[in-house]
């Protein structure tokens, strides 16, 4: 008796149809353990104890259920949302106040808040060696702001890609911020920053300003992305970098104009 087996045809959307096959005329066949699944290219591969189907990575599960002879059937998926809803598409995007990335209540924060001001962007995270960075950018942060007040900006983006070590909550984030490094300047709401699902405003940051050798994806906790008055990238840093040797090319920035 031939094994029962299913072709998987993707349709490019989020509706994948599949087409049972069973040797077994009367109704209600069931599955064997041993699946053959062939694929769009002709390859295939089999499974023991096939109970269920899996869809494309951030899409639900299926379970097969009991099928009649040559029956078809259809699955539509539901995809997680993806970050692009919040922000400007990056391809249309010619400076930093083009974005609206969110904030730790999860609302849209438009950066256009912040035309003509100096802001260093930093992906931050609470359980990494760099974690105590936080206390260098509170430090550059009070004090360049006692210079030149509210023309100086950092904002930080928590972020959990790197060895899971931001697994908090956002508001579990502000309070470990607060409590233990007295940090003022505003803590966004977490995202990602690297792969299919990364903030959109890191994704422009990235194209750029790339890192050494031209790598533009974000390696570590802590990386710097500095933004001057006229809302373009003037520099980035690796996790390495300490807050206080921004000074300088951030004061540099600051003594700039402002073209508005």
């Amino acid at each position: 008796m031939r094994p029962s087996r299913f072709i998987l045809r993707p349709a490019y959307t989020s509706t994948y149809e599949f087409t049972f096959t069973t040797a077994h005329h009367r109704p209600g066949p069931k599955i064997r353990p041993t699946t053959r699944i062939s694929n769009a290219n002709g390859s295939s591969s089999s499974r023991r104890n096939l109970n269920t189907i899996t869809s494309p990575p951030r899409t639900a599960v299926k379970t097969a259920p009991s099928l009649h002879h040559n029956q078809r059937i259809k699955f539509t998926t539901t995809t997680r949302k993806s970050q692009t809803a919040q922000s400007s598409n990056m391809s249309s995007a010619t400076s930093f106040y083009d974005f609206k990335p969110l904030d730790k209540r999860g609302q849209p924060t438009p950066l256009s808040e912040y035309k003509g001001k100096v802001v260093l962007i930093v992906n931050t995270a609470s359980k990494c060696g760099f974690t105590p960075q936080y206390e260098g950018l509170e430090k550059i942060y009070k004090d360049l702001s006692a210079k030149y007040g509210s023309d100086f900006v950092i904002l930080g983006f928590p972020c959990n890609q790197f060895g899971g070590q931001e697994p908090g909550s956002d508001e579990e984030v502000q309070s470990f911020c607060q409590l233990n490094y007295g940090v003022s300047f505003p803590i966004m709401g977490k995202t990602d920053v690297n792969g299919d699902a990364a903030n959109p405003l890191f994704e422009w940051l990235k194209h750029e300003k790339p890192g050494l050798l031209g790598m533009k994806r974000v390696k570590w906790n802590f990386e710097k992305f500095l933004v001057g008055r006229d809302g373009k990238v003037k520099g980035r840093w690796a996790s390495t970098t300490k807050p206080d040797a921004l000074v300088a090319p951030i004061t540099e920035e600051l003594e700039k104009k402002a073209e508005l």
